[in-house]
């Protein structure tokens, strides 16, 4: 059954807060959106289909998830505040395309929740800004058929996501979110669009996932992301610098590289030997990672 969404009408969310205690959870990072734009955005930037399945994380009082219900085949919303499944039973009880499940996303396994999926798989959700990075990490390194994370997140961290070599935002998260998929800026949305409002401007950004044919070629790319956190783990400092006082690739490798055989590989990639990591692109990091571990 599908119907129109109805939470963001203000009396109607204010009604549902009040009548069952809801108070926001600090420790989950709740905010609750207060503009209907908002939702209709996302959908929008998600490129949602009818026949799709929508893995949504925290759904809060639902009011994304009504929005995601009248545009999807299914949706999957996954909930770790238990005090909110009642609230969800209620207002998403005109949908029977939903189920919401109780749980911690960081430990589940999520290649369950996408089985007989049907058509194409996508994680639409407004992220906490504490655990934002951790578990879009988890959805780009697991291997799971997602085709694409379209998530509402701090402006700051989607600036840094989709910047490019040179500029102030890039850095190792920038290479890591690029490695793995293609991000797009589709919204900002500003503070008085939550309740409570946050202390900064929001942004929806839109990854389409890379097949792994289609990434940038690399030997070893755990060992690429250890070059890349070492380059930016002392930005100020040349890339030969970094790279030889790296403690992570002494733990993970074994060896710490000489001064020598970085400026070697730079010198093979082209590459002068005064270049800080920030100068890189991620082609160029893939390179200098295969000539390392030559």
């Amino acid at each position: 059954m599908k119907t129109e969404p109805w939470l963001l009408e203000p009396h109607r969310t204010k009604e549902i807060l009040q009548r069952y205690g809801i108070r926001m959870q600090k420790k989950y990072g709740q905010n609750f959106l207060t503009d209907a734009r908002v939702p209709e955005k996302i959908v929008r930037a998600a490129q949602i289909t009818g026949t799709d399945l929508i893995i949504e994380i925290g759904p809060g009082i639902g009011t994304l998830t009504q929005y995601l219900c009248q545009a999807a085949g299914r949706v999957k919303a996954i909930e770790i505040d238990r005090h909110l499944l009642p609230v969800l039973e209620e207002t998403l009880r005109d949908w029977d395309n939903v189920e919401v499940i109780s749980g911690d996303v960081m430990k589940m396994d999520l290649r369950r929740l996408t089985d007989g999926a049907g058509g194409a798989v996508r994680v639409v959700a407004n992220l906490p800004y504490y655990i934002t990075t951790p578990i879009l990490m988890k959805l780009l390194e697991e291997d799971l058929p997602i085709q694409s994370i379209t998530v509402m997140i701090q402006k700051e961290v989607a600036d840094r996501m989709q910047a490019k070599a040179g500029t102030p935002d890039y850095g190792a998260l920038s290479l890591a979110v690029q490695y793995y998929a293609e991000p797009e800026i589709a919204a900002i949305v500003p503070p008085n669009c939550f309740v409570p409002r946050p202390n900064v401007d929001s942004a929806v950004i839109h990854l389409s996932r890379r097949a792994p044919e289609a990434r940038v070629q690399v030997e070893d790319p755990g060992h690429m992301f250890r070059v890349i956190k070492a380059a930016f783990a002392q930005r100020r400092k040349t890339l030969v610098n970094a790279v030889r006082n790296a403690a992570e690739l002494r733990r993970k490798d074994g060896m710490p590289y000489t001064r020598e055989q970085v400026e070697q590989a730079l010198e093979t990639c082209g590459l002068p030997p005064n270049i800080r990591g920030e100068a890189l692109s991620l082609e160029e990091f893939a390179r200098l990672s295969d000539r390392l571990k030559s």
